[in-house]
């Protein structure tokens, strides 16, 4: 694993040098090299959270410039080429099918790079994680209350394949999914949806300190408008006082 530091450069390297940042806007250069970098030293997220949080914000808003590079940083980080194969194919089903194949151009050149080799990509259909019927069933029948006589294929499809399959599927962690899932909400400025998968995401392990960060994380990347809106539900929702 390489230190952060190294990583940074590369970053800079590959991104800042070629768009000539430091002779365009010196003052974004200096954010760059002081805020920006130092969000990245913070404790109270893992490094490789950061990862995952900044590639869920980027495919969310598929702003391809900045990816290749967050995908090496994420694959020296600790995450493996299967959760980045699992994470483009979720985000596919909050952020739109474009988005996911626009990620999987860019993410085919790194994986070719770094030799990634087909063995190391999750399966289409692999055995499942074990499913919480009673959980399930619940939240399907509150959705079919709210929306089943005006879109009932709607209501069938959360059922069926976002709840019973994709939310199952062994490529990421429910926690991890979790993360992933509100970043790209708070990225496109979802937050009706925020609730849900906030209470869902502590439910499967992640922290009301991670959840807190991520969205300090994510405003650098998506916009202060959007993390602050997002904050004003995580408060509610995490009971922070």
């Amino acid at each position: 694993m390489r230190g952060l530091l190294s990583i940074m450069q590369a970053h800079e390297e590959i991104i800042m040098k070629k768009s000539g940042l430091e002779n365009i806007a010196p003052a974004l250069d200096k954010y760059t090299a002081g805020p920006l970098a130092d969000l990245w030293k913070r404790p109270d997220l893992p490094l490789r959270d950061r990862c995952l949080v900044t590639l869920a914000a980027l495919i969310a808003k598929d702003q391809r410039i900045g990816l290749p590079s967050y995908l090496v940083m994420a694959l020296e980080n600790g995450v493996t080429p299967g959760e980045i194969s699992g994470m483009i194919t979720h985000l596919a089903f909050y952020v739109g099918w474009t988005n996911a194949l626009s990620a999987i151009v860019v993410t085919r050149d790194v994986f070719l790079r770094r030799g990634v080799s087909p063995d190391q990509i999750p399966a289409a259909s692999p055995p499942l994680l074990h499913l919480d019927e009673a959980a399930e069933n619940k939240r399907a029948k509150s959705l079919h209350q709210q929306f089943g006589q005006i879109a009932p294929a709607m209501t069938h499809y959360t059922a069926s394949v976002i709840f019973r399959d994709l939310w199952r599927r062994p490529d990421l962690s429910p926690r991890d999914r979790g993360l992933i899932t509100i970043s790209a909400l708070i990225a496109n400025g979802q937050t009706a949806q925020l609730p849900f998968y906030l209470e869902k995401a502590r439910r499967d392990g992640l922290s009301d300190t991670e959840a807190a960060e991520s969205v300090t994380h994510l405003a650098f990347y998506v916009g202060w408008p959007n993390a602050l809106a997002a904050l004003s539900i995580l408060k509610q929702t995490l009971k922070t006082p």
